[in-house]
């Protein structure tokens, strides 16, 4: 591991801890040359599927977009960014136990869905305006009628 600082490749590990219910390794590193001190987080790269999009083009699955949707959802709201994180580690979870090679971008959004609606309802009904593509009103008085069925229910 290189430092980040001045770029020499000795480095010692001061300090190893698991994170995120052991999925993910965290060291403290110092380097030998500098002495300056960083971090550095391991996990495991797995192979997620294809996102097949709405007009039929296929991406990679991208941690960084679903985050991105999550945060912007969520903004102003009192929802940490550990809680987004566990989000996006289930949701990661269940493309894993899938085991297909793709999985359509609607399908995802559900699950995106299904978790901010536990999360915020609000955080949920902004997501929804995008995913589902909100024209009015009614829209978000059918998706907070649907909320409501769903908790009585």
């Amino acid at each position: 591991m290189r430092c980040p600082s001045c770029g020499d490749a000795q480095t010692r590990v001061i300090d190893s801890r698991l994170v995120r219910d052991g999925s993910e390794i965290r060291r403290r590193r110092e380097c030998v040359e500098c002495g300056r001190r960083f971090t550095t987080r391991e996990r495991l790269d797995e192979v997620l599927p294809k996102i097949v999009k709405k007009d039929g083009r296929r991406e990679d699955y991208d941690r960084g977009k679903v985050i991105s949707s999550l945060v912007k959802a969520c903004q102003k709201r009192s929802v940490s960014t550990d809680a987004l994180e566990r989000v996006v580690d289930r949701i990661e979870k269940r493309l894993q136990e899938l085991g297909e090679k793709e999985v359509e971008s609607r399908r995802l959004g559900d699950w995106v869905m299904e978790e901010l609606v536990e999360l915020d309802a609000v955080a949920a009904a902004r997501f929804a305006s995008v995913f589902r593509d909100f024209q009015g009103p009614e829209d978000y008085a059918k998706f907070f009628a649907s909320l409501r069925e769903r908790r009585e229910g």
